[in-house]
């Protein structure tokens, strides 16, 4: 084994994450191995400002069908990149810097804003974000624990 997979923490397929600067304590994510950029859910997406202050306010919905505990995040926009989605489909999406808090280690990383609503998670985790100091296991889900259940239950099919 080397150096680096062994300082690695590894990690589930599925992980409750959260985004300390953007004060959402809890969104479950996916970890793909196969998507190499990262993705959230995010809706009323406005861009103000121009060239290297240019910048974007959108509201990011942690709970699938619910817009309880939705927050509002602004920020600068890193990048603009062209993303091929899992159904082939490429589409221009604004690029931010977003830190992560994963099985107790928070990273920053590079986030595509993009309409969830119809996948299974609000938050995909790829290849860039879990080259740092990540291993996923794909036959365990949830290895850093779940949201408390009362949280959970709350959010439920609403």
């Amino acid at each position: 084994m080397t150096d680096k997979a062994q300082s690695s923490i590894v990690a589930g397929w599925r992980e409750w994450v959260s985004l300390p600067g953007a004060g959402v304590p809890w969104i479950k994510a996916k970890l793909d191995t196969g998507a190499r950029s990262s993705s959230v859910h995010a809706y009323d997406v406005t861009l103000t400002g121009e060239g290297a202050s240019e910048r974007v306010r959108f509201r990011l919905q942690p709970w699938q069908e619910s817009r309880e505990d939705a927050v509002v995040v602004e920020c600068p926009i890193h990048d603009r990149r062209h993303v091929r989605s899992s159904s082939g489909h490429v589409e221009e999406r604004i690029v931010v810097i977003m830190r992560i808090a994963l099985l107790g280690r928070e990273i920053e990383t590079e986030m595509t804003l993009s309409n969830r609503d119809e996948m299974g998670f609000r938050m995909l985790i790829g290849r860039q974000a879990l080259r740092q100091g990540f291993l996923v296991d794909p036959a365990k889900s949830f290895l850093g624990g779940r949201a408390p259940r009362e949280i959970r239950r709350r959010n439920r099919n609403r």
